[in-house]
């Protein structure tokens, strides 16, 4: 299986994390906390929620999951907090996607979701695919709210991937 797909995909993650939260910056913290009828309710609160879950995942796919994420209070963090794990983990997801095994994406992994109180066993590469999807299906809710508050998240076409990312 090749891993093209999803180096791309987590350079594009890094790209649009960057947009959306440079976006975000200029907004203030009640703008950013304000209950707009989100699914997480707010700007911040579904920022919170990408970066809880993609530890979540991140765990899984590196072995330790632990579920420490679901003692994170993302809703209680300052918005620098918020940027700066953000940044950090987006560093983390582009370098493991850089070391993917085509082999490893090929076997099967079981766990147990929180979300849905059941087991689920499917091969990596459905789960690394659902982890991109994702995020791309939250950060495009996030656009949305900006777009609301009349911010312009700017591009969001991978074709315009700039290079660095």
């Amino acid at each position: 299986m090749d891993t093209a797909h999803y180096r791309l995909m987590a350079r594009y993650n890094r790209w649009m994390n960057h947009s959306i939260y440079t976006a975000a910056k200029g907004l203030s913290d009640g703008q950013r906390r304000a209950q707009m009828g989100a699914y997480f309710g707010s700007l911040h609160n579904t920022l919170g929620h990408l970066l809880k879950t993609d530890r979540a995942w991140m765990g899984r796919f590196v072995g330790h999951d632990d579920n420490a994420w679901q003692a994170m209070d993302t809703e209680n963090w300052e918005f620098n907090r918020l940027w700066s794990a953000r940044k950090a983990d987006d560093a983390k997801i582009v370098s493991w996607a850089e070391s993917l095994n085509p082999n490893w994406l090929e076997q099967e992994f079981t766990f147990f979701s929180p979300t849905y109180q059941r087991e689920f066993t499917h091969p990596w590469w459905v789960l690394v695919a659902q982890f991109f999807n994702h995020q791309t299906h939250h950060r495009g809710q996030a656009h949305a709210l900006l777009t609301r508050m009349g911010v312009d998240p700017g591009v969001t076409d991978i074709p315009l991937l700039p290079d660095g990312y």
